[in-house]
């Protein structure tokens, strides 16, 4: 049966919701929605494995070492973001929900949220809470 990724879209104001949409052995899909959230400062995301991102709705910031310049996302934009290249989230739309999706490719390819350790989800997990 069919599934809608912006129904139901939880509401996200009071933090980032991560559904995981797929998980197979080195591949993971998730639905992000963000409502102005950006990464905790001095955060940097640094994943042992390939993420794409796609930008469905809203809007986003996003900073790439060694990248001097942001880079902004609107819907349909999408990005590869290499295994090993730190990354952080600058901005998300305030007014509006972002809405993005995530495919996380590689043998790591398990769930990292801010604040937490790669080597502590270094084996993959179902549905993690946010």
């Amino acid at each position: 049966m069919p599934a809608n990724l912006f129904q139901p879209l939880p509401d996200a104001r009071s933090g980032e919701c991560f559904d995981d949409l797929l998980s197979r052995p080195g591949c993971r899909v998730e639905r992000i929605v963000s409502h102005g959230q950006t990464s905790p400062p001095g955060f940097w995301y640094d994943q042992a494995w390939d993420e794409w991102v796609l930008l469905l709705s809203g809007s986003a910031v996003l900073r790439l070492e060694p990248q001097a310049d942001p880079v902004a996302l609107r819907p349909g934009d999408h990005l590869l973001i290499p295994a090993g290249v730190r990354h952080r989230v600058e901005a998300t739309a305030a007014g509006e929900p972002t809405v993005w999706l995530a495919v996380h490719c590689g043998e790591a390819a398990a769930p990292v949220r801010a604040g937490e350790s790669p080597a502590a989800r270094a084996e993959p997990q179902g549905n993690p809470a946010p």
